[in-house]
């Protein structure tokens, strides 16, 4: 594995050098936090995390490998020029315009905040004031901010996740922000998640449209092999960054509640619809008005069996760290089921077309079967190391042999194999290879919340993953 460079081996850079830098260069100053209720990450009392276990080097190379890409000629060659009210063209509304750009600020906030940013090609201050302004236009630009139906974004099916990105990025990044930056930040995510808190057992939004449940309690198939697991993942996301970085919001207990309500119907199988069990307050058996994964663990999404939804719990897991900046437990409701999942991915055999059986992970390979296809393309080591990476430190693989930390090994060695074909950090290719259009953007922002748990996890002070 390449040695990073000095600046990338100091674990923990803080802000105050950026902001210097920052502010040196024209930007304006940071003023006083503004009155949001906002409580700022104490970086001081979370320790420092060396990364000197080889988890923590693979995982620090890509992101600092990535990040390196995305901030660099990604966003050079994706935003030139200023528009006339000093913002960056988002060039749209929908996914590929706000989705994107939110999940690079992750990336390179997370880099430049720990310090495992590389600036071999681009300097510290420099993608700072890029970070910066990636964070400062999506939060400008969603509709609690802006009026103007040409360029607002938010209130959509999967808004709340850009917003939760767009939110995460601005809090690590938060002394690089002025007031009115923190305000739109704030009154951005306080929409989405106020959205959310409108849902009940059964709909995600009001009373009407989008469930929570692929199945009905009464067996009926509301959107066949179209699980919700991943949509309400990544709503409850937004729920748990507002609640931890607002715990004092005369709302952040719905937000709370909603949450957990939301991880624990995202993970629901039918053996739950009959169990007695409790998860932070919620009666399973009674509460629960539908499933979305199966008994054994695996679940449909575009028609199929797919492995690559299975581990979009991965989102679920990210609230252990999401808490831990803030030094508090996470709820139980996130590990819902995480087992499950995960010993189908190691230990059920799948039926092959010319006969026998394969598991999905191979042993002793870093190849993944997918028993009824991927229509994403070819290769997606990350996506699964990642989510070994995930359930290691969460101590989810519980009984389940090989456990994830080999699969961690296997998959994100054939990350780094990927990344070593390019000299400017990205992953990908031939786009058969993975057919997202934000493909490299999804490399760095799993990297990025992969960090941060990792971080939490093993830091100098202990592990500060807690759940209750």
């Amino acid at each position: 594995m390449p040695a990073l460079p000095p600046f990338s081996r100091r674990r923990f850079l803080g802000t105050a050098g950026l902001l210097g830098a920052v502010t040196a260069l024209g930007a304006p100053a940071v003023a006083e936090a503004a009155e949001n209720d906002v409580i700022p990450i104490d970086w001081p009392n979370l320790g420092s995390y060396p990364g000197a276990d080889t988890a923590g080097q693979r995982v620090t190379t890509i992101l600092a490998g990535s990040t390196r890409y995305l901030i660099g000629p990604w966003y050079a060659g994706m935003y030139p020029r200023y528009l006339p009210d000093g913002y960056i063209d988002l060039r749209g509304t929908d996914e590929r315009a706000v989705r994107l750009p939110a999940m690079a600020a992750v990336s390179a906030a997370t880099a430049l905040t720990t310090g495992t940013y590389d600036p071999q090609t681009l300097s510290a201050a420099n993608a700072a004031i890029r970070t910066r302004n990636l964070i400062r236009t999506l939060a400008a630009r969603h509709r609690a901010n802006n009026a103007d139906p040409a360029t607002r974004w938010g209130s959509g099916w999967q808004t709340a996740l850009w917003a939760y990105y767009t939110a995460l990025a601005g809090w690590l990044f938060w002394a690089e922000l002025d007031t009115a930056e923190r305000e739109h930040l704030v009154a951005m995510l306080v929409w989405e998640a106020q959205r959310l808190t409108t849902g009940d057992d059964v709909y995600l939004v009001g009373g009407s449209g989008d469930q929570l449940y692929m199945t009905r309690r009464d067996g009926t198939v509301v959107t066949p092999g179209d699980s919700k697991a991943e949509e309400n993942s990544w709503s409850a996301a937004a729920l748990s960054l507002a609640a931890v970085m607002m715990p004092n919001h005369p709302d952040a207990a719905s937000w709370r509640r909603r949450n957990v309500e939301l991880l624990v119907a995202g993970a629901a199988c039918p053996a739950d619809l009959t169990s007695g069990e409790t998860i932070n307050g919620i009666r399973l058996s009674s509460w629960l008005q539908g499933t979305n994964i199966a008994d054994d663990g695996t679940l449909q999404n575009h028609d199929r069996l797919h492995p690559l939804y299975m581990v979009s719990f991965d989102q679920s897991l990210y609230q252990g760290f999401v808490f831990g900046l803030a030094d508090r437990a996470a709820p139980r409701a996130a590990l819902h089921n995480i087992t499950r999942t995960y010993a189908a991915l190691v230990e059920k055999p799948f039926p092959l077309p010319d006969g026998g059986t394969s598991t999905i992970y191979r042993p002793g390979s870093a190849e993944i079967y997918y028993p009824e296809g991927n229509d994403w393309g070819t290769h997606f080591p990350f996506y699964f190391g990642n989510f070994d990476l995930l359930v290691d430190l969460t101590a989810q693989d519980t009984g389940i042999d090989p456990a994830a930390a080999t699969w961690e090994r296997l998959h994100n060695e054939d990350q780094l194999n990927l990344m070593s074909r390019f000299p400017d950090g990205r992953t990908y290719g031939a786009n058969g290879e993975n057919t997202y259009y934000g493909r490299e953007h999804r490399i760095g922002v799993m990297a990025a919340q992969a960090y941060l748990t990792l971080f939490l996890a093993r830091n100098t002070r202990g592990n500060r993953l807690r759940w209750r």
